[in-house]
């Protein structure tokens, strides 16, 4: 899909001016310049316009508050200064895996004074002699280049806040398992209070029988006993 027409469908019949974020990663530039993007995207703070073909950015529009801009995998080697011009505001730039190669195709960047974040990663620049130390040198404001700063810390980012929301969640997962468990202890506690139950009633069912037999037993004596007092009787009749 081009560029174009992927811009079409990331609006969703969206106002450009409402959009804060256009995502046009793998699509095609026809012209190997920006297209589809206009100065009516004036709340656009997020572009990602990753594997596109791009040749050049003489055609990028007016985007006064993208502070994020990734453009790597494209055929970028330099005249960075429309950046400056259309972009003044950005934060973080993402230039890797594009054609640079030396610090003069960087030196424009020097007018983004925002710019806290450059990525050149799989760029020849990076093959350079002392590459770190002359980029931190020649663009003062960047504090991250490449995802660490001059003493080698790694820069916090999204990702690190997407890994402690997912320990979060696997923090709770324990929680969870510890509530499965007093189930499962809950329902052996039932079971075992239900063979309770049956055993009392066992023993109940026990008693009555016990009972029921004696009852038997004193009618049956009793039964013996009239017999007894029957023959009694018919002996002295016959006595007589």
């Amino acid at each position: 899909m081009d560029m174009k027409k992927r811009i079409m469908v990331e609006l969703r019949n969206r106002d450009p001016a409402e959009v804060a974020e256009m995502v046009v990663n793998n699509s095609r530039s026809l012209s190997g310049e920006v297209e589809g993007l206009s100065d009516k995207f004036v709340e656009l703070e997020v572009l990602r316009m990753i594997n596109v073909g791009l040749n050049s950015l003489a055609k990028m529009p007016s985007l006064p508050k993208l502070r994020k801009l990734e453009l790597s995998e494209n055929n970028l080697s330099g005249s960075f200064e429309t950046l400056s011009e259309k972009c003044p505001n950005l934060i973080y730039l993402n230039l890797s895996s594009n054609k640079i190669k030396e610090l003069s195709n960087v030196e424009a960047l020097q007018n983004l004074k925002s710019l806290q974040s450059l990525d050149l990663l799989n760029c020849e620049i990076t093959s350079l002699e002392d590459y770190r130390d002359s980029v931190f040198e020649l663009l003062p404001q960047v504090t991250y280049l490449d995802g660490f700063d001059q003493e080698e810390n790694e820069a916090p980012d999204s990702e690190a806040d997407d890994d402690e929301d997912e320990d979060g969640e696997d923090g709770a997962g324990p929680t969870g398992d510890y509530d499965d468990e007093d189930d499962e202890d809950d329902d052996e506690d039932g079971e075992e209070g239900g063979e309770d139950e049956d055993d009392e009633d066992d023993e109940d069912d026990y008693g009555d029988e016990e009972e029921e037999e004696d009852e038997r037993a004193d009618v049956q004596g009793q039964k013996r006993k009239r017999d007894a007092d029957d023959d009694g009787d018919d002996d002295e009749d016959d006595d007589d």
